[in-house]
């Protein structure tokens, strides 16, 4: 549709969504831009052009970031020879045949697979769907290399669109803090920062997961990485359950990563979202050995990095620790930010390191 200013002028192009509060995301700025198969032709090989600027280092990455591409609700993401597709607006469902075609024509693929099985769906008055697009369905499991690490991943029913390529950069940042260290890895899911704290030398990793499968996918990624099983520990339940049983025991880790699921999907769960990561940081704190290191993440939009970071200072202060912020995290370079879309800045992560003494 054609938005205009209140005086009739032409303002942009967008697709009206009359389900969803967002009523109008913009596909172009310029009103005189047709939106046909030409323009998501622009759209997308500006997106893939950008990609090959990176220096990404792994066969999995993403192609096109939706807003920050200039494609609302438009998710590509590249796995070895398959793209695994989301389409969660109804601009972006409406037009996801030709959007698949030119990506097609754009981009080598064995296989183009959809993912669209996201509960924002439905706020666009959209039903869940997945399956292949184009070419060859997936197979069960897709083997990828992330730099020295490898990996399987599950682009039929994983999360995501099958694995966290946002904290790519972050994994192999965790490596350069394990040599010699215990390390406690929560929310595991198929293990990525365990896999990564034991190509850095770690000692010994537990994976905490409350899926049974994710934390047998884990096993096999550590398996496919050659690593020694009797380094592994892996164990199935609720994270904020699990570190009270280990406080309670007195055991403790030389690093502990924390990524848990999004706690706050809209502005109005921020609080009871702000109480379960102060929950969660304040148990880390306590099981860290003096000169511990903590890796914390939220993935939740709402919550702002200043709030992140008062959240996690209140954590510290209630467990008795005295913390300093080592680095600032955020998502892997392949998800940008566009300058005029912050709230694509989704992905918040600091390094603390608890005091020696």
């Amino acid at each position: 549709m054609l938005v205009r200013a209140a005086d009739g002028t032409p303002l942009a192009w967008g697709a009206y969504s009359p389900q969803s509060q967002i009523a109008v995301r913009i596909w172009s700025f310029d009103p005189t831009t047709a939106i046909d198969p030409a323009f998501f032709r622009q759209r997308l090989t500006t997106a893939l052009n950008f990609r090959a600027t990176l220096q990404i280092g792994s066969t999995a990455y993403r192609l096109v970031n939706a807003e920050s591409d200039g494609l609302p609700g438009v998710v590509v993401d590249r796995y070895g020879a398959f793209l695994v597709c989301q389409f969660l607006s109804a601009g972006a469902e409406f037009w996801k045949r030709e959007i698949v075609t030119v990506l097609g024509e754009l981009h080598p693929y064995a296989g183009i697979y959809e993912r669209s099985d996201v509960d924002v769906r439905a706020k666009e008055g959209l039903t869940p769907t997945t399956g292949v697009l184009a070419g060859e369905p997936p197979p069960d499991q897709i083997e990828i290399e992330e730099a020295a690490c490898r990996f399987a991943v599950d682009v039929r029913t994983g999360h995501k669109t099958g694995f966290y390529l946002d904290q790519r950069e972050n994994r192999a940042l965790a490596a350069h803090y394990t040599a010699g260290r215990e390390v406690l890895n929560c929310f595991a899911y198929t293990g990525g920062f365990g896999v990564w704290a034991l190509r850095g030398g770690a000692r010994q990793v537990t994976n905490l997961d409350s899926s049974a499968p994710a934390l047998e996918l884990a096993r096999q990624n550590m398996a496919l990485n050659q690593f020694d099983p009797n380094q592994t520990e892996y164990l199935v339940g609720d994270a904020f359950q699990v570190l009270r049983t280990f406080r309670d025991a007195r055991r403790a880790f030389d690093l502990i990563v924390l990524d848990p699921p999004k706690f706050a999907e809209s502005q109005s769960q921020v609080e009871r979202a702000s109480r379960g990561y102060k929950d969660i940081n304040l148990l880390a704190f306590k099981l860290l050995r003096p000169g511990g290191v903590l890796f914390t993440f939220s993935c939740s939009g709402a919550i702002a990095p200043d709030l992140f970071q008062k959240i996690v200072a209140g954590a510290a202060l209630d467990a008795g620790r005295e913390a300093h912020i080592v680095r600032r995290l955020t998502q892997a370079p392949d998800h940008p930010v566009a300058l005029h879309f912050p709230e694509g800045e989704y992905l918040k992560g600091l390094v603390c390191q608890v005091s020696s003494q």
